[in-house]
């Protein structure tokens, strides 16, 4: 398995891969943490509000229709359809609760719920390095800021990184063309063996 992830991906695809490491050939990541932080941007605390919270989030649905300005760098390329795609699946307050649940899933405080497994898969990071990792960084993310990327070198510095000067947080929706030919030319640079006949891991 090739493994790229963003965003909650981070903790989510390593938490997994962690847990099955030999199934994984190569990791990249774009923008994305795995590790405990008490950064957190007010526009990400203002949406844990009680009550406010909601009532943005699951309400008005402030919290996506933001993200179309906020998380981009290139605005031209939030033309009206791509604007309705990613509005489309959080059309009421029902379809908006896992955006209001991943928010409130942030760990800070060693009594939060999920606290304990993100510490797990902050623990065993240091395992990725027998893997290829690339990274590929929109440093003109207010959320995942360059902070997260020299974090992610102290844990694997041996990784493949690209900065990408003129990109936001949504790095795929920012430089699809760039983004594309960095994994096609990372999975080539990285080619996995041919498993041999009647091989298996049973």
């Amino acid at each position: 398995v090739t493994l790229v992830v963003h965003d909650w991906g981070g903790p989510i695809g390593l938490g997994a891969a962690l847990g099955d490491l030999e199934r994984f050939a190569r990791v990249v990541l774009l923008n994305t943490a795995a590790f405990r932080s008490s950064r957190m941007p007010w526009r990400i605390r203002v949406c844990r509000t009680p009550v406010l919270g909601p009532l943005a989030v699951r309400g008005l649905n402030a919290f996506c229709r933001a993200a179309l300005w906020m998380a981009v760098a290139h605005h031209d390329r939030m033309t009206p359809p791509v604007r309705a795609g990613l509005l489309a699946p959080y059309d009421s307050w029902a379809h908006r609760i896992a955006v209001q649940r991943f928010v409130d899933d942030i760990p800070l405080k060693f009594s939060h719920p999920s606290y304990q497994t993100l510490a797990a898969i902050e623990t065993n990071l240091s395992r990725l390095q027998w893997l290829p990792v690339q990274m590929i960084w929109g440093m003109r993310d207010w959320c995942f800021s360059p902070y997260f990327l020299e974090r992610w070198l102290d844990v694997l510095p041996g990784a493949e990184v690209h900065r990408l000067a003129d990109v936001g947080h949504y790095v795929v929706e920012d430089a699809p063309v760039r983004v594309v030919q960095l994994i096609e030319r990372f999975i080539a640079a990285h080619p996995v063996a041919p498993i041999e006949q009647g091989q298996t891991n049973a």
